[in-house]
């Protein structure tokens, strides 16, 4: 979250504007014969949330898989937590491992060294495999992506890299910015002898590929130069419930306002339904100058 924008001055949402763990259970267990079978805690910062553990447990509990992506600031102090609750796997956010990169890019005081340590206690506890998520941008972290398959090598840990995308409206995108996924392969492969891996779903949004001699597995997200629109199932609920049919998106629909009503599971889970075969969001494949001016919700705002 931009420091210029999400000053310590600015007005957050009161704690009464979130859903409780209560309403958000409600929801997925209304979408869960729609089709529901995972969810992932994000953020903005997932582990801030108090008690989350407890909603992990609650989530769990309903059979689901659960997962969460965390900058990893404190995921040393709750792995154990965390896994003992129910949480099934972790993907850590981290751009470099360069500390004064990894803070320029992050815009944050927190160290490189107390990831690897939260990265190392999610293994501990069993929290795996961890996945690394790094979006690579021209001019700024490309010499990374080498020095992070390396170090995460023979660890069990799998590293994805994402193209730079034009989330929100803060970031200050620019095509002339995106480092294509196969130039990042190119690079790769002058290195490593890598080899593709079957995907396990036409929803899969990485295209894997492992080292040859199984010492691990890297991603590639393409969102920019190769879009899957088409095969997306990914919706998105805002911690003030807002249900979100799109990461570029301009809005969401008060699924809180409906609960708050009285509306039942039933009730949730057909206005759900709606909501989702009227969708007819393709951003990715129309990116454009026109769409480019369009208003879009932060990814901070519904994570990504």
């Amino acid at each position: 979250m931009p420091r210029e924008r999400f000053s310590e001055n600015h007005t957050f949402l009161p704690k009464r504007a979130f859903l409780s763990f209560e309403e958000i259970e409600k929801v997925v267990r209304s979408c869960m014969s729609l089709g529901l079978e995972k969810v992932r805690i994000t953020g903005g910062e997932p582990l801030l949330r108090k008690d989350l553990p407890k909603l992990i447990e609650m989530l769990s509990a309903l059979g689901i898989e659960i997962a969460l992506t965390t900058n990893a600031s404190l995921l040393k102090k709750y792995a154990k937590n965390l896994h003992s609750a129910g949480l099934t796997r972790v993907t850590v956010s981290l751009d470099a491992l360069d500390p004064e990169l990894h803070r320029a890019m992050s815009d944050s005081n927190i160290s490189v060294e107390s990831i690897l340590e939260g990265i190392d206690e999610a293994i501990r506890v069993g929290l795996s495999p961890v996945k690394i998520n790094c979006v690579v941008q021209k001019g700024v972290n490309e010499e990374q992506v080498s020095k992070l398959v390396n170090h995460f090598r023979h660890t069990g840990v799998i590293v994805r890299f994402i193209e730079y995308m034009d989330v929100g409206r803060t970031n200050g995108w620019q095509l002339a910015q995106v480092v294509p996924s196969e130039k990042i392969l190119d690079h790769l492969q002058k290195e490593f002898d890598l080899i593709p891996v079957d995907a396990e779903k036409n929803s899969d949004v990485a295209v894997r590929w492992g080292h040859r001699d199984g010492s691990g597995e890297i991603g590639l997200i393409s969102s920019v130069t190769s879009p899957f629109c088409g095969d997306c199932v990914r919706a998105r609920l805002s911690a003030d419930g807002r249900l979100v049919t799109c990461l570029f998106a301009s809005g969401g629909h008060d699924i809180r306002a409906l609960i708050h009503n009285g509306a039942g599971e039933e009730d949730l889970q057909a206005a759900i339904a709606a909501i989702w075969h009227r969708r007819e969001d393709r951003y990715s494949e129309i990116r454009s100058e026109d769409t480019a001016a369009l208003p879009r919700i932060e990814m901070s705002y519904i994570g990504g």
